[in-house]
């Protein structure tokens, strides 16, 4: 099931802890691009194996099957200065375990897994269905390592211990000085 509500950022906003205003790219090269959905929603139905219909939002989903969110990023590389900006920007549709509480302080950790890994994290909020983060973070970095290893993100809670919910990653084989947006389907943690 999709959510179809278009979804806007504030013309402007506040950055939160973060190492850069995000309102003044870096460069020349970054661009910003908004996108509504045109798709009309509609109700489905399937029918069970006795042969009645019945909606797909009662069918209660087990394990694997259910969605863990999703977490937008956007990553730049600065070629002049061979910096790769990652942005972590908000987490939606996100679920967590009920032994971590109503509402948790959860934040994101990002892994670049280099020889010698990289490691940074955003700062915590508070536990909701859409958890905006609005932090970049640079690291001096040559393109060519960059471009055989991946970008790994944790989803973990501060409180109350510290335990990871899930997790996603990407390849930064494509990566330019053209920003590029992600969306990343959060997995369950790997054992």
């Amino acid at each position: 099931v999709s959510d179809l509500r278009p979804s806007t950022l504030p013309g402007s906003f506040d950055v939160s802890r973060s190492m850069f205003d995000l309102r003044s790219p870096p460069h020349r090269f970054m661009k910003r691009y908004d996108s509504f959905s045109s798709v009309p929603s509609s109700t489905s139905s399937r029918k069970d194996s006795q042969g009645s219909n019945r909606s797909l939002d009662t069918i209660t989903l087990s394990g694997d099957e259910r969605d863990f969110g999703r977490l937008n990023v956007k990553l730049c590389y600065v070629s002049s200065v061979e910096q790769i900006w990652i942005t972590v920007l908000h987490c939606k549709d996100l679920s967590w375990p009920s032994s971590c509480g109503e509402n948790p302080r959860i934040y994101v950790k990002g892994i670049l897994t280099l020889p010698k890994p990289v490691h940074f994290k955003s700062s915590a909020k508070e536990g909701c269905n859409d958890i905006e983060f609005m932090e970049t973070f640079v690291f001096a970095i040559k393109l060519q390592s960059l471009q055989a290893v991946r970008l790994v993100f944790k989803i973990q809670t501060q409180t109350p211990r510290k335990k990871t919910i899930g997790e996603c990653s990407l390849a930064l084989r494509e990566l330019s000085s053209e920003e590029s947006s992600h969306w990343l389907d959060i997995s369950p943690p790997s054992k």
